[in-house]
């Protein structure tokens, strides 16, 4: 088994559960092109990754394959993804970050209008919860394995990944609670914060503190400490809505 195949199958539970989930809404291609979006966005999926095969996206997905391949167009046609042939082909991320840009940051901030702290809010009740959740579960080896290893990635991320490595790891946290409707409802509360998280500019400050929390956070996890998670991840998040409001001000 080569490096990609690792890595697709290393996430295989994930994409089956909280992103690649059953399109349950009226209009199938948007969802589709909405979870796509979310997988590929929130980093679950790099630039440079090759996304599940079409058969088993569409079963996880419960769409036909002419949804999930028209779905597939629209995004190469806006360069998030291109097709590739051959023996090791498939459909391949091409999406990349775009860098910060404070603009940006008060441009996401109009469009979401006066939901802002509504946005925090909800991730900071989604989140400390699932902290809290996954270190009262009894983790197996691979699972703590999984969270160490999505920490590690994040600690050597380069600053044009960090961010959706970021993402990776909060996402990994709530995973691991073994729900995957909340699994899913992190994934949607970080999607809306999404163009706001991206843009804040990359401070090498916030980042050392933000690992020292990160790993405040994994350690509570591993030690089972469900109250010492809650706080490490109260911490963080304010932290991270604190430095966001400071860029705002």
């Amino acid at each position: 088994m080569d490096v990609d195949e690792a890595r697709e199958q290393a996430r295989g539970d994930w994409q089956a559960g909280a992103i690649f989930r059953p399109v349950r809404t009226g209009n199938a291609f948007e969802e589709t092109v909405e979870r796509l979006l979310q997988a590929i966005k929130l980093g679950v999926f790099g630039h440079g990754d090759r996304l599940p095969a079409e058969r088993e996206l569409a079963a996880r997905l419960g769409v036909s394959r002419e949804t999930l391949r028209e779905a597939l167009r629209t995004l190469q046609q806006a360069g998030c993804v291109e097709p590739r042939r051959g023996r090791y082909g498939g459909t391949f991320v091409t999406y990349r970050m775009p860098p910060p840009d404070v603009t940006d940051l008060r441009r996401a901030v109009r469009d979401l209008g006066g939901e802002l702290e509504d946005a925090l809010t909800y991730r900071l009740v989604l989140e400390t919860g699932a902290a809290e959740a996954a270190a009262r579960r009894t983790l197996s080896p691979g699972q703590r394995s999984y969270l160490e290893g999505r920490l590690a990635d994040l600690e050597g991320a380069p600053a044009e990944q960090y961010r959706q490595l970021d993402s990776r790891f909060h996402l990994a946290v709530g995973e691991l609670t073994g729900s995957h409707t909340l699994a899913a409802g992190i994934a949607e509360a970080r999607m809306r914060l999404n163009d706001l998280l991206n843009a804040i500019p990359m401070l090498e400050r916030n980042i050392e503190h933000a690992g020292e929390q990160h790993r405040a956070m994994v350690r509570a996890i591993l030690d089972g400490d469900g109250e010492a998670a809650r706080r490490a991840t109260e911490e963080h998040l304010a932290a991270t809505a604190a430095l966001l409001r400071g860029f705002l001000g």
